[in-house]
Protein backbone atom coordinates (compact mmCIF):
# COMPACT_ATOMS: atom_id res chain seq x y z
CA UNK A 1 0.00 0.00 0.00
CA UNK A 2 0.98 3.46 -1.03
CA UNK A 3 1.59 5.75 2.01
CA UNK A 4 0.17 9.31 1.48
CA UNK A 5 2.64 12.34 1.26
CA UNK A 6 1.28 14.44 4.14
CA UNK A 7 0.30 17.32 1.80
CA UNK A 8 -1.65 15.26 0.05
CA UNK A 9 -3.59 14.23 3.30
CA UNK A 10 -6.87 16.12 3.74
CA UNK A 11 -7.02 15.56 7.54
CA UNK A 12 -4.78 17.61 9.35
CA UNK A 13 -4.61 15.12 11.91
CA UNK A 14 -3.38 13.06 9.95
CA UNK A 15 -1.45 15.66 8.31
CA UNK A 16 0.21 15.80 11.97
CA UNK A 17 0.81 12.52 12.84
CA UNK A 18 2.44 11.77 9.57
CA UNK A 19 4.82 14.65 10.05
CA UNK A 20 5.74 13.23 14.00
CA UNK A 21 6.04 9.93 12.21
CA UNK A 22 8.13 11.17 9.92
CA UNK A 23 10.45 13.73 11.82
CA UNK A 24 10.83 10.98 14.54
CA UNK A 25 12.32 8.32 11.91
CA UNK A 26 14.41 10.95 10.61
CA UNK A 27 15.33 12.12 14.34
CA UNK A 28 16.31 8.53 15.31
CA UNK A 29 18.36 7.65 12.27
CA UNK A 30 20.14 10.86 13.11
CA UNK A 31 20.90 9.74 16.60
CA UNK A 32 22.32 6.68 15.63
CA UNK A 33 24.53 8.20 12.91
CA UNK A 34 25.92 10.63 15.53
CA UNK A 35 26.45 7.22 18.51
CA UNK A 36 28.16 5.61 16.22
CA UNK A 37 30.66 8.32 14.91
CA UNK A 38 31.23 9.02 18.31
CA UNK A 39 32.12 5.36 18.86
CA UNK A 40 34.64 5.07 16.72
CA UNK A 41 35.98 8.64 17.46
CA UNK A 42 36.42 7.18 21.33
CA UNK A 43 37.86 3.96 20.22
CA UNK A 44 40.46 5.48 18.66
CA UNK A 45 41.38 8.17 20.95
CA UNK A 46 40.85 6.77 24.61
CA UNK A 47 44.64 5.47 24.51
CA UNK A 48 45.24 9.36 24.71
CA UNK A 49 42.72 9.31 27.80
CA UNK A 50 44.15 6.54 29.29
CA UNK A 51 47.75 7.77 29.08
CA UNK A 52 46.38 11.42 30.33
CA UNK A 53 44.33 9.83 33.57
CA UNK A 54 46.04 7.25 34.60
CA UNK A 55 49.15 6.99 33.70
CA UNK A 56 49.92 10.37 34.84
CA UNK A 57 47.49 10.53 37.51
CA UNK A 58 50.61 11.15 39.99
CA UNK A 59 51.10 14.63 38.61
CA UNK A 60 46.98 15.69 38.41
CA UNK A 61 46.54 13.93 41.64
CA UNK A 62 46.74 17.14 43.49
CA UNK A 63 44.92 19.60 41.05
CA UNK A 64 41.90 17.01 41.18
CA UNK A 65 42.11 16.99 44.58
CA UNK A 66 41.86 21.40 45.21
CA UNK A 67 39.61 21.45 42.68
CA UNK A 68 37.19 19.07 44.66
CA UNK A 69 37.73 20.96 47.91
CA UNK A 70 36.83 23.62 45.86
CA UNK A 71 33.91 22.38 44.41
CA UNK A 72 32.14 21.28 48.20
CA UNK A 73 33.00 24.44 49.68
CA UNK A 74 31.10 26.49 46.82
CA UNK A 75 28.23 24.11 47.24
CA UNK A 76 27.95 24.72 50.41
CA UNK A 77 28.00 28.57 50.54
CA UNK A 78 25.18 27.99 47.44
CA UNK A 79 23.11 26.08 49.50
CA UNK A 80 23.96 27.12 53.31
CA UNK A 81 20.81 29.29 53.25
CA UNK A 82 18.58 26.63 52.46
CA UNK A 83 19.70 25.06 55.19
CA UNK A 84 19.79 27.37 57.40
CA UNK A 85 15.90 28.40 56.49
CA UNK A 86 15.28 24.71 57.32
CA UNK A 87 16.62 24.11 60.28
CA UNK A 88 16.61 27.46 62.03
CA UNK A 89 18.17 27.81 65.38
CA UNK A 90 15.69 29.77 67.31
CA UNK A 91 11.58 28.49 66.50
CA UNK A 92 9.16 31.30 67.59
CA UNK A 93 6.64 27.80 67.91
CA UNK A 94 8.60 25.57 70.84
CA UNK A 95 10.43 29.26 72.14
CA UNK A 96 13.01 27.23 72.82
CA UNK A 97 16.47 28.94 71.78
CA UNK A 98 19.71 26.55 71.99
CA UNK A 99 22.42 29.05 72.86
CA UNK A 100 20.38 30.24 75.73
CA UNK A 101 18.59 26.81 76.88
CA UNK A 102 21.06 24.40 76.53
CA UNK A 103 24.29 26.05 78.49
CA UNK A 104 25.92 22.73 79.17
CA UNK A 105 26.73 22.40 75.22
CA UNK A 106 29.34 24.87 75.70
CA UNK A 107 33.09 24.63 76.60
CA UNK A 108 34.33 26.10 79.76
CA UNK A 109 37.91 27.59 79.64
CA UNK A 110 39.80 27.33 82.57
CA UNK A 111 41.58 30.73 83.68
CA UNK A 112 44.88 29.88 83.23
CA UNK A 113 44.98 28.03 79.95
CA UNK A 114 47.30 28.58 77.40
CA UNK A 115 44.68 28.87 75.34
CA UNK A 116 46.72 30.08 72.24
CA UNK A 117 49.33 27.11 72.51
CA UNK A 118 50.15 25.76 69.00
CA UNK A 119 50.17 21.74 69.03
CA UNK A 120 51.37 19.41 66.36
CA UNK A 121 48.92 17.41 64.80
CA UNK A 122 49.13 13.96 65.56
CA UNK A 123 47.19 12.42 62.61
CA UNK A 124 49.68 10.98 59.43
CA UNK A 125 51.51 13.14 57.32
CA UNK A 126 51.15 13.01 53.93
CA UNK A 127 54.30 14.69 53.09
CA UNK A 128 57.82 16.87 53.26
CA UNK A 129 56.60 20.32 55.57
CA UNK A 130 58.14 23.04 56.62
CA UNK A 131 59.47 23.83 59.77
CA UNK A 132 60.35 26.70 61.76
CA UNK A 133 63.47 26.27 64.86
CA UNK A 134 61.62 27.54 67.92
CA UNK A 135 63.84 28.82 70.97
CA UNK A 136 65.48 26.39 72.78
CA UNK A 137 64.78 23.68 70.44
CA UNK A 138 67.35 20.67 69.20
CA UNK A 139 67.65 18.59 66.53
CA UNK A 140 66.81 15.34 69.05
CA UNK A 141 63.53 17.71 70.46
CA UNK A 142 61.91 18.20 66.43
CA UNK A 143 62.64 15.10 65.59
CA UNK A 144 61.33 13.38 68.82
CA UNK A 145 57.99 16.30 68.11
CA UNK A 146 57.50 14.50 64.64
CA UNK A 147 58.17 11.03 65.30
CA UNK A 148 61.20 10.50 63.13
CA UNK A 149 64.68 10.15 63.49
CA UNK A 150 67.46 12.70 64.08
CA UNK A 151 69.52 11.55 60.83
CA UNK A 152 66.38 11.70 58.54
CA UNK A 153 66.18 15.62 59.70
CA UNK A 154 70.14 16.01 59.17
CA UNK A 155 70.08 14.40 55.67
CA UNK A 156 66.97 15.87 54.47
CA UNK A 157 68.12 19.78 55.31
CA UNK A 158 72.03 18.54 54.20
CA UNK A 159 73.14 19.21 57.86
CA UNK A 160 76.67 17.84 59.03
CA UNK A 161 76.48 18.95 62.54
CA UNK A 162 74.44 19.25 65.56
CA UNK A 163 73.69 23.07 65.42
CA UNK A 164 70.62 24.86 64.23
CA UNK A 165 69.44 28.59 65.54
CA UNK A 166 65.97 30.30 65.78
CA UNK A 167 64.48 30.83 62.79
CA UNK A 168 65.81 28.36 60.77
CA UNK A 169 63.98 26.70 58.36
CA UNK A 170 63.94 23.01 58.26
CA UNK A 171 62.41 20.14 55.87
CA UNK A 172 60.38 17.34 58.08
CA UNK A 173 59.71 14.09 56.31
CA UNK A 174 56.57 11.91 57.11
CA UNK A 175 58.34 9.02 58.61
CA UNK A 176 61.69 8.18 59.39
CA UNK A 177 63.95 7.65 55.77
CA UNK A 178 64.78 9.39 52.64
CA UNK A 179 62.54 11.50 50.17
CA UNK A 180 63.75 10.99 46.76
CA UNK A 181 62.93 12.62 43.18
CA UNK A 182 62.17 10.03 40.50
CA UNK A 183 64.32 10.30 37.44
CA UNK A 184 62.98 8.70 34.23
CA UNK A 185 63.53 4.60 34.28
CA UNK A 186 63.67 4.05 37.81
CA UNK A 187 61.88 1.49 39.78
CA UNK A 188 60.56 1.03 43.36
CA UNK A 189 63.31 -1.76 43.02
CA UNK A 190 66.35 0.14 42.00
CA UNK A 191 65.46 3.50 44.30
CA UNK A 192 65.02 0.30 47.31
CA UNK A 193 68.35 -0.56 46.50
CA UNK A 194 69.71 2.67 46.12
CA UNK A 195 68.58 3.60 49.47
CA UNK A 196 69.51 0.44 51.49
CA UNK A 197 65.52 -0.67 52.40
CA UNK A 198 63.04 -3.05 51.11
CA UNK A 199 61.29 -2.01 47.96
CA UNK A 200 57.98 -3.14 50.22
CA UNK A 201 57.98 -0.48 52.49
CA UNK A 202 57.97 1.81 49.69
CA UNK A 203 54.83 0.10 48.46
CA UNK A 204 53.36 0.00 51.18
CA UNK A 205 53.60 3.84 52.36
CA UNK A 206 50.43 5.02 51.37
CA UNK A 207 51.05 8.14 50.04
CA UNK A 208 53.05 7.19 47.41
CA UNK A 209 51.58 7.13 43.78
CA UNK A 210 52.36 5.50 41.32
CA UNK A 211 51.02 5.16 37.46
CA UNK A 212 49.98 1.43 37.81
CA UNK A 213 49.08 0.38 41.17
CA UNK A 214 49.79 -3.55 39.93
CA UNK A 215 53.38 -2.91 38.61
CA UNK A 216 53.92 0.04 40.80
CA UNK A 217 55.52 2.15 37.83
CA UNK A 218 56.57 5.51 38.20
CA UNK A 219 56.21 8.88 36.97
CA UNK A 220 59.73 10.77 36.21
CA UNK A 221 59.96 14.35 38.74
CA UNK A 222 57.21 12.84 41.29
CA UNK A 223 58.59 12.60 44.98
CA UNK A 224 58.88 9.22 46.52
CA UNK A 225 59.19 8.86 50.18
CA UNK A 226 61.33 6.08 51.18
CA UNK A 227 61.03 4.39 54.60
CA UNK A 228 63.84 3.87 56.42
CA UNK A 229 66.36 4.63 53.75
CA UNK A 230 69.81 5.60 54.05
CA UNK A 231 72.05 7.76 51.56
CA UNK A 232 74.62 5.88 49.75
CA UNK A 233 78.00 7.56 51.26
CA UNK A 234 76.56 6.62 54.75
CA UNK A 235 75.52 3.12 54.36
CA UNK A 236 78.70 1.55 55.03
CA UNK A 237 79.08 3.20 58.66
CA UNK A 238 75.74 3.97 59.40
CA UNK A 239 73.67 0.97 62.11
CA UNK A 240 69.84 1.27 61.85
CA UNK A 241 68.58 1.11 65.60
CA UNK A 242 66.43 -2.15 64.68
CA UNK A 243 68.17 -5.77 65.15
CA UNK A 244 67.06 -7.83 62.82
CA UNK A 245 64.30 -10.24 64.19
CA UNK A 246 63.62 -13.80 62.90
CA UNK A 247 60.24 -15.72 63.25
CA UNK A 248 60.77 -18.59 65.65
CA UNK A 249 57.91 -20.44 64.28
CA UNK A 250 56.25 -22.45 63.40
CA UNK A 251 56.57 -23.61 66.73
CA UNK A 252 55.04 -23.65 70.51
CA UNK A 253 51.36 -21.29 71.59
CA UNK A 254 51.89 -18.72 73.91
CA UNK A 255 50.82 -17.90 76.89
CA UNK A 256 48.41 -15.08 75.10
CA UNK A 257 47.01 -18.30 72.25
CA UNK A 258 49.34 -17.48 69.88
CA UNK A 259 52.24 -19.24 67.77
CA UNK A 260 54.47 -18.08 64.54
CA UNK A 261 52.31 -18.73 61.51
CA UNK A 262 56.11 -19.30 60.02
CA UNK A 263 60.14 -19.19 60.44
CA UNK A 264 61.49 -16.42 58.44
CA UNK A 265 63.07 -12.99 58.62
CA UNK A 266 61.30 -10.07 59.55
CA UNK A 267 61.39 -7.41 56.52
CA UNK A 268 58.77 -5.02 57.66
CA UNK A 269 57.53 -3.99 60.86
CA UNK A 270 54.34 -2.85 62.25
CA UNK A 271 53.40 1.01 62.39
CA UNK A 272 51.02 3.75 61.55
CA UNK A 273 51.09 3.20 57.93
CA UNK A 274 52.23 -0.67 57.76
CA UNK A 275 49.67 -2.71 60.42
CA UNK A 276 51.19 -5.88 60.64
CA UNK A 277 54.65 -7.61 60.13
CA UNK A 278 55.83 -8.77 56.84
CA UNK A 279 57.69 -12.62 57.61
CA UNK A 280 59.65 -13.33 54.37
CA UNK A 281 60.05 -17.05 52.41
CA UNK A 282 59.99 -18.56 49.51
CA UNK A 283 56.90 -19.09 47.17
CA UNK A 284 55.54 -22.52 48.71
CA UNK A 285 56.11 -22.42 52.09
CA UNK A 286 53.35 -23.63 54.26
CA UNK A 287 51.68 -21.50 56.82
CA UNK A 288 50.09 -22.36 60.24
CA UNK A 289 47.31 -21.05 61.59
CA UNK A 290 48.48 -18.89 64.77
CA UNK A 291 45.60 -19.54 66.40
CA UNK A 292 42.56 -21.49 67.60
CA UNK A 293 39.13 -19.97 66.36
CA UNK A 294 37.11 -20.59 62.69
CA UNK A 295 38.14 -19.31 59.34
CA UNK A 296 35.45 -16.32 58.98
CA UNK A 297 36.57 -15.77 55.57
CA UNK A 298 38.53 -15.94 52.14
CA UNK A 299 39.83 -14.14 49.50
CA UNK A 300 41.27 -15.68 46.25
CA UNK A 301 41.66 -14.65 43.00
CA UNK A 302 41.63 -10.91 43.57
CA UNK A 303 42.86 -7.82 44.50
CA UNK A 304 41.51 -7.07 47.61
CA UNK A 305 42.38 -3.89 48.15
CA UNK A 306 46.13 -5.24 48.26
CA UNK A 307 46.02 -7.80 50.20
CA UNK A 308 45.60 -10.24 47.27
CA UNK A 309 44.78 -14.19 48.47
CA UNK A 310 43.81 -14.15 52.41
CA UNK A 311 42.88 -15.80 55.12
CA UNK A 312 41.20 -14.53 58.31
CA UNK A 313 40.50 -16.39 61.68
CA UNK A 314 38.41 -15.33 63.74
CA UNK A 315 39.39 -16.49 68.32
CA UNK A 316 35.62 -15.95 69.37
CA UNK A 317 37.23 -13.62 72.15
CA UNK A 318 37.68 -10.00 70.39
CA UNK A 319 41.17 -11.13 68.44
CA UNK A 320 41.32 -11.78 64.21
CA UNK A 321 44.49 -12.85 62.66
CA UNK A 322 44.88 -12.13 59.10
CA UNK A 323 47.11 -13.81 56.19
CA UNK A 324 47.65 -12.09 53.05
CA UNK A 325 49.46 -12.17 49.80
CA UNK A 326 49.28 -15.96 49.99
CA UNK A 327 49.78 -18.31 47.09
CA UNK A 328 47.42 -21.23 47.53
CA UNK A 329 44.33 -21.68 50.14
CA UNK A 330 44.04 -25.03 51.93
CA UNK A 331 40.88 -23.87 54.13
CA UNK A 332 37.59 -22.75 54.00
CA UNK A 333 35.15 -20.39 55.40
CA UNK A 334 33.33 -21.91 58.72
CA UNK A 335 36.46 -24.40 59.36
CA UNK A 336 37.74 -24.92 62.77
CA UNK A 337 41.70 -24.25 62.84
CA UNK A 338 44.20 -25.55 65.73
CA UNK A 339 47.23 -23.02 66.40
CA UNK A 340 50.44 -24.27 65.21
CA UNK A 341 49.18 -27.18 63.50
CA UNK A 342 46.52 -26.72 61.17
CA UNK A 343 48.25 -25.41 57.52
CA UNK A 344 46.30 -22.70 56.18
CA UNK A 345 48.02 -22.12 52.91
CA UNK A 346 51.19 -21.33 51.28
CA UNK A 347 53.43 -18.01 50.95
CA UNK A 348 52.64 -16.77 47.74
CA UNK A 349 52.81 -13.40 45.24
CA UNK A 350 49.38 -12.43 44.88
CA UNK A 351 48.26 -8.72 45.94
CA UNK A 352 50.02 -5.59 46.35
CA UNK A 353 53.66 -6.90 46.88
CA UNK A 354 57.64 -7.03 46.25
CA UNK A 355 58.41 -10.30 47.01
CA UNK A 356 57.39 -13.22 48.86
CA UNK A 357 56.77 -12.63 51.97
CA UNK A 358 53.43 -13.22 54.41
CA UNK A 359 51.94 -9.57 55.95
CA UNK A 360 50.37 -11.60 59.59
CA UNK A 361 47.86 -8.88 61.02
CA UNK A 362 46.32 -9.04 64.63
CA UNK A 363 43.20 -7.08 65.53
CA UNK A 364 41.79 -6.75 69.15
CA UNK A 365 37.81 -5.49 68.74
CA UNK A 366 38.32 -4.68 65.43
CA UNK A 367 41.38 -2.50 65.97
CA UNK A 368 44.71 -3.65 64.33
CA UNK A 369 47.38 -3.88 66.76
CA UNK A 370 51.16 -4.83 66.62
CA UNK A 371 51.31 -8.87 66.57
CA UNK A 372 55.01 -9.16 68.16
CA UNK A 373 53.00 -7.78 71.30
CA UNK A 374 51.34 -11.46 71.53
CA UNK A 375 53.82 -13.65 69.73
CA UNK A 376 56.93 -12.85 71.82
Amino acid sequence: MLRRHPFLAKNPIDRLFLNISQFSAFFSSYLKNKIVTFSIFFEKNKNILVRVFMMKRGRYNRPFLHLATMGVIIVGVLFSPVFANTYPVFSEQSGVNPEVETPQLQQSITVGDDIFQTDISQKPRDKVIAYTVQKGETLSSIARKFGVSVETVKWQNDLTGDSITVGDSLEILPVTGIAHKVSSGETVYSIAKRYDTNPQKIVDFPFNDFANPETFSLVSGQILIVPDGVPPPIQPTYTRPKPVFIAQGPGAVSSAGFAWPLRGGLSQYFSWYHPGIDITNPVGTPIVAATNGVVSRTSSGTWDGGYGNSVYIDMGDGHTTHYAHMGDIYVSPGQSIVAGRTVIGTVGLTGRTTGAHLHFEVSQNGVLVNPLGFLQ
